[in-house]
């Protein structure tokens, strides 16, 4: 398990973005030699935890919770021959893309050991949004997308260094609960029913999807049982 690449974008301006002044980072590029990963500070402040990579809507993007963004290069590959097309490393607007590493069968909570010194902990999937779909350039792209269930990862960072292509990638910790990056997704996204499942993983989840999940229990109460999940809620 292993980086191929560490993926850094720079804002550039495009007609497919809401954010403030027209301009985006999702067109990641390969870097060259190390890059500094550090917790980027709460979302709305902070932006990306990987030096060098610009976040130009801090609205949606960027912040603790969702400092570093994962994606494994077999799950483009997939993509590849699907569209007929190629996908470079950093086409997804991935901070790392990875290789050998089950990245949306992680579990929320799991950490990751990269290199010699940066520790990363799984938070969430990424759910995507209308900048995503215009740097594809596909239609429906973001039904597409969601409906895989492939989502990639949302990392936060704990301890902070570097890394650079070709580090390995360790799970040095791997929770005990069932609550993977998929699970927590689709609970995000078409399987809201989901959503009290993922609270096995505790503080562990992304910040808002916490909040999510609190809300939706107390609306419409907790899973009838192991497994199983109360039709008193929406799904």
């Amino acid at each position: 398990m292993k980086l191929l690449t560490v993926n850094v974008g720079r804002p550039k301006a495009a007609d497919y973005t809401d954010a403030p002044g027209g301009m985006t980072g999702i067109d990641k590029r390969p870097a060259e030699g190390p890059v500094r990963v550090t917790d980027p500070g709460p979302k709305g402040q902070g932006g990306s935890g990987l030096s060098g990579d610009a976040v130009c809507d801090l609205r949606h993007h960027g912040g603790s919770d969702q400092a570093v963004y994962a994606f494994a290069r077999e799950d483009l590959d997939a993509w590849e021959r699907e569209l007929g097309r190629p996908l470079p490393n950093g086409t997804f607007g991935e901070n790392l893309t990875t290789i050998g590493v089950d990245v949306t069968g992680a579990k929320i909570g799991e950490r990751w050991r990269i290199g010699d010194s940066v520790v990363l902990e799984v938070t969430s999937g990424r759910v995507p949004c209308r900048t995503f779909a215009g740097r594809l350039g596909e239609k429906g792209w973001v039904r597409r997308f969601t409906q895989s269930g492939v989502s990639g990862a949302y990392l936060r960072v704990l301890e902070p260094g570097e890394v650079r292509a070709g580090d390995p990638v360790e799970v040095v910790h791997r929770p005990e609960h069932e609550v993977t990056v998929e699970m927590a997704f689709r609970a995000e996204t078409t399987e809201r029913a989901l959503l009290p499942l993922v609270l096995e993983a505790g503080d562990a989840l992304h910040g808002e999807l916490l909040r999510n999940a609190r809300a939706y229990v107390a609306k419409y109460g907790t899973p009838a049982g192991p497994g199983l999940v109360s039709d008193t809620g929406p799904a």
